[in-house]
């Protein structure tokens, strides 16, 4: 793993007030990164700065010195509206923070079917997912090769390949960003700066709508994974610069069959499970 960043540079996540989000900004505090929290929920950030902080100070392994210059800037932020990467680049350029890190986590999850959902949630899943990730990548990429360093991490998923009934807005947004992910890891070759994507099957996080007995047969299965591991397994391949992780063996066992399911198939699950998909 990456060693120990002394409390240099800072790394940005987004979604950072709970679930993923939150065990990024641990992870990355406990190598060395100070932090920019970027999340809609005030409350949700401020419990993660506390939770934050408390392990530094308590940690054997993290000098004194380098515990006093521990920074965190926390940022609530609506990341559904078209001037959010704005504020939030303004936000960290007025504060002085130099961004190594990037890690684009915050996301939307909803089981409908396009047709039935609402336009507010189809226009917040597109910004979420799509424009606004792309908007910080833009913003905060030139710096980094100016530093001939730095690590994008986008949370792709393994839905990107999948028409699959009901999460079909959900991959399609995924699909956006397993491309302009490797359209700027392809421009920013001999750069100093690599983007890495994680490919995430099925998360044992909130943002997954289960049941309480279906996600623990789905951990039962391994189907379902640690939210620990991905974010392990993601930082991992962040920081070796590699093109991109799909945390999950049987993840890439289903994959191929995924991607062949024909369309009548597919539809015949869709009439099936819509009774029972959500409403947004």
């Amino acid at each position: 793993m990456k060693t120990f960043n002394e409390f240099r540079t800072y790394a940005l996540v987004t979604g950072a007030a709970s679930g993923m989000g939150r065990i990024y900004s641990q992870y990355l505090a406990r190598i060395g990164y100070n932090l920019i929290m970027v999340d809609i929920n005030a409350a949700g950030l401020e419990e993660t700065e506390n939770m934050v902080r408390t392990e530094i100070e308590a940690s054997d392994t993290i000098s004194r010195g380098h515990k006093d210059s521990f920074r965190i800037l926390s940022i609530a932020q609506d990341l559904s509206v078209k001037d959010a990467a704005d504020k939030i680049f303004a936000a960290t350029e007025e504060a002085g923070c130099v961004v190594e890190v990037l890690v684009n986590n915050a996301g939307v999850m909803y089981c409908q079917g396009i047709a039935e959902t609402s336009e507010r949630m189809l226009s917040i899943i597109m910004m979420v997912h799509m424009y606004t990730p792309l908007m910080l990548c833009r913003k905060y990429i030139g710096g980094m090769k100016e530093r001939k360093c730095g690590y994008i991490l986008n949370v792709s998923s393994l839905a990107a390949w999948m028409i699959w009934p009901g999460i079909g807005m959900y991959g399609q947004t995924k699909r956006f960003v397993r491309n302009y992910s490797r359209e700027l890891r392809i421009e920013c070759q001999k750069t100093g700066v690599s983007v890495t994507n994680a490919y995430f099957g099925a998360v044992d996080t909130p943002l997954v709508p289960l049941k309480d007995s279906l996600r623990k047969l789905a951990r039962a299965l391994a189907v379902m994974i640690k939210p620990e591991t991905a974010v392990r397994r993601a930082l991992d391949a962040t920081f070796r610069r590699r093109r991109g992780t799909m945390p999950g063996l049987l993840n890439k066992i289903f994959l191929p069959f995924i991607i062949i399911m024909p369309d009548c198939l597919l539809g015949w699950i869709y009439r099936k499970a819509k009774p029972y998909l959500m409403k947004v």
